[in-house]
């Protein structure tokens, strides 16, 4: 999560201190009459609006997310491409709230009955209509068009460097073994936070000490399947690189949601594969330059179904700084 969104907004209001951090989510589905989205009703405020609330302390956009999708509405799904932040002012200052798009795929949905008493699945052209805020407007012109282009259903490729680990010269055993230092354990746990908002269902590491310590949390809590690959390591990276691109690339054939967790030096081999599947605009947003990520740090790439070689949007996120 960069740090500048908690700080100052330098888009429609440049310069103003944000007071007030919030995320959400606009919930969507496929239904025999297209695409439909879902309106929630605020009783307090007797509003229309997308499921959404203020940032707690310690937490990630996307696990603020996630949390007040499920919390609202009953909605355990993965986030989605992301969606433009909107701006607008409250009594306390300027307000940023910042959405993921979230399908609904049949799950059954249960208001929580005090912050939302009802819900509604509308058009978009509908709901632009239903709307209390006009701001609110912006992400969902932003799902439609990428529904409409094809970028809306899609699935999340997650690049994670391990976490903080001791360090090389205090550490006289095989490379391999090399475990993580305190501050990394505690990474570890915000980085199995963090996977949440994505739920991947697998997860791709390197077999040394301090990646698998990486994911563990992760694992323990989610239940996902893991899979040790020695060419993510950074002896076979450095011996041979093209495997390490080709186990991307086979993650790109497989087309379901996956972490990889690497080390540092193999992250240029890893980065570069993913930016051959991604227009020019994305490719800028990747790391290119070294460290390329921090230690527990993560890239998002949300490919499009049906088309493995279609990266259409691009994440960044830091969930932990000790």
């Amino acid at each position: 999560m960069a740090s500048d969104i908690l700080v100052a907004d330098q888009t429609d209001h440049p310069g103003e201190a944000v007071a007030v951090v919030a995320a959400g989510g606009l919930p969507w589905r496929i239904d025999s009459d297209g695409l439909e989205v879902l309106l929630i009703h605020r009783p307090r405020y007797d509003d229309w609006s997308w499921p959404k609330g203020k940032i707690d302390a310690g937490e990630t956009l996307p696990e603020c997310a996630a949390r007040e999708v499920q919390e609202e509405i009953g909605l355990a799904a993965p986030l989605g491409i992301p969606l433009p932040p909107i701006h607008y002012h409250v009594p306390s200052g300027l307000k940023v709230v910042h959405y993921w798009a979230v399908h609904v795929n049949g799950a059954r949905l249960v208001p929580d009955g005090k912050e939302v008493d009802r819900v509604v699945w509308c058009a978009p052209e509908t709901a632009a209509g239903l709307l209390t805020n006009p701001s609110d407007v912006v992400p969902l012109e932003h799902l439609q068009a990428a529904h409409n282009g094809g970028e809306l259903n899609t699935w999340p490729l997650i690049v994670v460097r391990h976490a903080k680990a001791k360090p090389r010269s205090s550490w006289s055993k095989a490379e391999g073994e090399r475990p993580l230092a305190a501050t990394g354990t505690r990474q570890a746990q915000a980085v199995g936070r963090l996977l949440q908002a994505w739920k991947p269902p697998r997860v791709v590491t390197s077999p040394w000490q301090r990646c698998v310590s990486t994911v563990a949390p992760y694992l323990k809590v989610s239940g996902a399947k893991v899979k040790l690959v020695d060419a993510l390591t950074e002896h076979k990276h450095a011996r041979t690189p093209k495997k390490t691109a080709a186990t991307i690339e086979s993650l790109l054939e497989k087309e379901q949601p996956v972490a990889v967790c690497t080390h540092r030096p193999a992250l240029p081999t890893v980065l570069g594969q993913l930016g051959k599947h991604m227009p020019g605009r994305l490719r800028g947003l990747l790391p290119d330059s070294d460290p390329y990520l921090s230690p527990g740090e993560m890239v998002v790439c949300h490919v499009a179904v049906g088309n493995k070689h279609r990266i259409v949007a691009v994440e960044q996120f830091k969930p932990f700084d000790d």
